[in-house]
C-alpha cells in the first residue's frame, strides 16, 4: 500500500525519519518528499510548511503525483477542551476552517459553497488508530480539529473557536488536507499531540514541548503502520 505521512515542521516529520533512517530524497517544486519502504508499504513523508495553502499543495502533490491510497497528519496541536494537556494524543473525527467567513451572504461561519462546514475522518483508519491506543494502553481523545492560518495564543480567540465549532484542538493544516482528500475520495485521518493550551502562554509551551509532542504522535504512527494490512 502507498502511505502519504504529513508533518508541519521539520521537527514534526523528524521523528520518522530518524525512525526509517533509509529514505529517498524526491523535490518537487520547492518541496522535499521522503520515500520510504517499510514492510509491505511504501511510505511518502512530507514536511509540508506551515499553513493551509501549504498542507493542501503537499497534500495534493501526495495523491496527485505519487498516488497515495490513505493519508496521515502527524503532528501537534493546541487544545481546546479543558481535558486535554500537554502530551495528550487526540484523533481528529472532523475538521473544520475556522478563519472562512462569507457570513454576509447568510452562510454559517467555516462554509464555503459547494463544499461543507466539517470534513469527516476516515472510519476505518479511526478504527485502526482506537486499536492501537488499546494495544499501547494510550488514552487516545477524539474531537473536532479547527484550522486556520494563524498561530492562538489568545484566551479569548481560544473560547470563540471552541464555543462556534465544538473543536477540540487548534492548530494550522488538518482542516486543508481534510479538503484535498474529501475532494479526491482519498482516505485520511489528523493525529494531534497537544503542544500547548492556545491561550496566553502557548507561545512559551509551545518551544518547550514540540519535539515532545512531535514524537509522540509521530511513534504512534508508526504503530498504525505495524498494524495496517498491506
Amino acid at each position: 500500500m502507498t502511505i502519504g505521512i504529513l508533518g508541519a515542521m521539520q521537527e514534526e516529520i523528524e521523528p520518522l525519519l530518524n525512525y526509517f533512517k533509509d529514505y529517498k530524497t524526491i523535490e518537487v517544486g520547492k518541496q522535499n518528499f521522503y520515500q520510504v519502504n517499510y514492510k509491505n508499504h511504501t511510505l511518502y513523508i512530507a514536511y509540508s510548511r506551515i499553513g493551509k495553502v501549504h498542507a493542501a499543495l503537499s497534500a495534493s502533490v501526495l495523491t496527485l503525483k505519487f498516488d497515495c491510497e490513505k493519508v496521515i497528519f502527524s503532528g501537534v496541536a493546541g487544545g481546546l477542551a479543558s481535558d486535554l494537556k500537554v502530551g495528550d494524543l487526540l484523533l481528529g473525527s472532523k475538521t473544520c476552517q475556522y478563519d472562512v467567513d462569507i457570513s454576509a451572504f447568510g452562510h454559517p461561519l467555516g462554509f464555503i459553497p459547494e463544499s461543507k462546514v466539517y470534513m469527516e475522518s476516515d472510519a476505518s483508519l479511526n478504527a485502526l488508530a482506537r486499536k492501537v491506543a488499546k494495544s499501547m494502553n494510550i488514552d487516545l481523545k477524539e474531537g473536532i480539529i479547527a484550522s486556520g492560518d494563524s498561530f492562538v495564543a489568545s484566551a479569548e480567540k481560544k473560547e470563540w473557536i471552541k464555543d462556534t465549532f465544538k473543536a477540540s484542538v487548534v492548530e494550522m493544516e488538518g482542516a486543508s488536507v481534510a479538503v484535498v482528500c474529501d475532494s479526491l475520495n482519498v482516505p485520511f485521518c489528523i493525529l494531534r499531540s497537544i503542544s500547548d493550551s492556545a491561550d496566553g502562554s502557548a507561545d512559551v509551551s509551545f518551544d518547550e514541548f514540540l519535539e515532545s509532542s512531535a514524537k509522540v504522535s509521530a511513534n504512534f504512527v508508526i504503530k498504525m503502520l505495524d498494524m495496517m494490512e498491506g
